[in-house]
């Protein structure tokens, strides 16, 4: 059983920069494709970027491209939050298949079996 666990979220003003992070706690990344989602107060879960296992594809939200980057290395996928909004308020959750898969992602939170369980990012002066 994968477990995922998300870090870096926080309170930041609006123009500012986070920087989180997707761990597993027991086992390595390599090879999963990863996706983040997020959440915000009565709002449906929608996905925000996702990235191949082996990291040469990746895939973004049309209200995040420009200012978000998502990456990995062997332990980790990151997502670089640049010029943030108010509206990108949201708990943020990564999330990885059952499956490696080398050359794609999904961009479908059906397409994911496992999920961490979250990390807030606010965005207010």
């Amino acid at each position: 059983q994968l477990q995922l666990v998300e870090s870096g979220g926080g309170l930041v003003q609006p123009g500012g920069s986070l920087r989180l992070s997707c761990a597993a706690s027991a086992f390595t990344l390599d090879y999963y494709p990863i996706g983040w989602f997020r959440q915000a107060p009565g709002k449906e879960r929608e996905g925000v970027s996702c990235i191949s296992g082996s990291g040469g594809r990746t895939n973004y939200a049309d209200s995040v491209k420009g200012r978000f980057t998502i990456s990995r290395d062997n332990a980790k996928v990151y997502l670089q939050m640049n010029s943030l909004k108010p509206e990108d308020t949201g708990v943020y959750y990564c999330a990885a298949p059952d499956r490696f898969v080398q050359d794609m992602c999904f961009t479908a939170d059906y397409e994911y079996d496992f999920w961490g369980t979250g990390t807030q990012v606010t965005v207010s002066s």
